[in-house]
């Protein structure tokens, strides 16, 4: 059975740090890409940065470049992202997900973090 448990989301004012973490079971993590997703009320969910299964290559999105770090751990099956200098439009629920770099359709989600960047 596939599991992504995220944790780590809260309340954090502007400026601040979060960092979440996904552990995942099931699947045979280092296969994968890893990847954190987010979607703010009204809008689509978007791709925020993934981790590639090997190579250890990284992306971001340009709103969270210079500010997010992905990072990942195969021996713990965990993905993290490390969130600094926050703003409040990073206000969303946080997703974490895996895909199969061959059979992109190999596709898993976790259940979502809520984080808010408030004052």
């Amino acid at each position: 059975q596939v599991q992504l448990v995220e944790s780590g989301g809260g309340l954090v004012q502007p400026g601040g740090s979060l960092r979440l973490s996904c552990a995942a079971s099931g699947f045979t993590f280092s296969n994968y890409v890893m990847s954190w997703y987010r979607q703010a009320p009204g809008k689509e969910r978007e791709l925020v940065a993934a981790s590639t299964s090997v190579g250890g290559n990284t992306n971001y999105a340009d709103s969270v470049k210079g500010r997010f770090t992905i990072s990942r751990d195969n021996a713990k099956n965990t993905v993290y992202l490390q969130m600094n200098s926050l703003k409040p439009e990073d206000t969303a629920v946080y997703y974490c997900n895996a895909h199969h770099p061959v059979f992109p359709t190999i596709r898993y989600w976790g259940q979502g973090t809520q984080v808010t960047v408030s004052s």
